[in-house]
């Protein structure tokens, strides 16, 4: 019971959540470009070296295989809601 209403809470203050979240990812970022914090010695690529990095590529890896499954998916694999009605 408690967790509706964390989440009743948490929706109803979504500004908040989104800055809140905003802000941690923005501090990430900057841990990430602090060479104290991050050891990025051992980079096999210069691009490795950028901060967020690693971020970047992984929220493009997930977009791509989203596309590609729902192309996938379009292409033939995926029925009408009524297919065995018929």
């Amino acid at each position: 019971m408690k967790l509706v209403q964390l989440i009743e809470w948490l929706r109803a203050r979504m500004r908040l959540v989104v800055k809140v979240c905003l802000v941690v990812l923005a501090l990430l970022v900057i841990l990430d470009a602090l060479p104290a914090v991050v050891d990025k010695s051992h980079a096999h690529t210069e691009v490795e070296k950028w901060p967020g990095f690693w971020a970047v590529f992984g929220l493009v890896g997930c977009a791509f295989l989203i596309v590609a499954s729902k192309a996938f998916g379009k292409l033939g694999i995926m029925r009408e809601e009524d297919y065995y009605d018929e």
